[in-house]
């Protein structure tokens, strides 16, 4: 049994998504950034975090990525080239895009006040056009990143897609709207979102 700490709209849904879709049973905390849940388990308040027994794991992709390898799902083993690929395109998705989206979110809320750089955002959305061309190349004729097989390339890059879109950062690539769509009708996507109404 696992637990998930953390609020539907932050990155912990990732974990949330990538539970349901392995069907293993959880409970789900939904705290906040910085709230006395998560400072309990994680120091530097960020969720989320997922409880497996006695030990504490942070960071959603780690959190993924120990996910995939220990249920075997939505992964390539350790060791295959398949894998490389898929952590290059896994890494390829947090630098085009969440990384931008984090600093987006830094400059517009996280920061004090007197820290923040709006101005940055015009950037910041040129990067992610970049990126989006970087990204909707990769995702080639297949349904997913890896071609026929779903991993957790596909759940970071539809969990950014939908994050560019609350942040106002156009998604004007065709082929990555279709994806989001798409991975936003899977069943598991639909457990997961419909935990914040729970």
């Amino acid at each position: 049994m696992y637990t998930v700490i953390g609020n539907v709209r932050s990155r912990a849904l990732r974990v949330l998504w990538m539970l349901e879709e392995l069907g293993v049973e959880y409970d789900h905390i939904p705290a906040l950034p910085r709230s006395a849940e998560i400072f309990e388990v994680n120091p530097l308040g960020k969720v989320p975090a997922l409880l497996a027994g006695d030990q504490v794991l942070t960071d959603s992709v780690a959190i993924l990525t120990y996910l995939a390898d220990k249920h075997g799902a939505l992964t390539f083993p350790a060791g295959t080239i398949e894998r490389a690929r898929q952590d290059a395109l896994t890494h390829l998705v947090l630098d085009q895009f969440d990384a931008l989206l984090w600093t987006a979110a830094r400059h517009s809320f996280v920061l004090p006040k007197e820290r923040r750089l709006p101005e940055i955002k015009d950037s910041l959305r040129w990067e992610f056009e970049q990126g989006e061309q970087l990204l909707a190349g990769a995702l080639g004729d297949g349904p997913y990143l890896m071609g026929d097989t779903m991993t957790i390339a596909d759940i970071l890059l539809a969990h950014c897609l939908n994050w560019a879109v609350l942040a106002k950062f156009p998604v004007t690539e065709a082929s990555l709207v279709e994806f989001a769509a798409r991975m936003s009708t899977r069943p598991a996507f639909q457990r997961a979102v419909s935990r914040e109404q729970a």
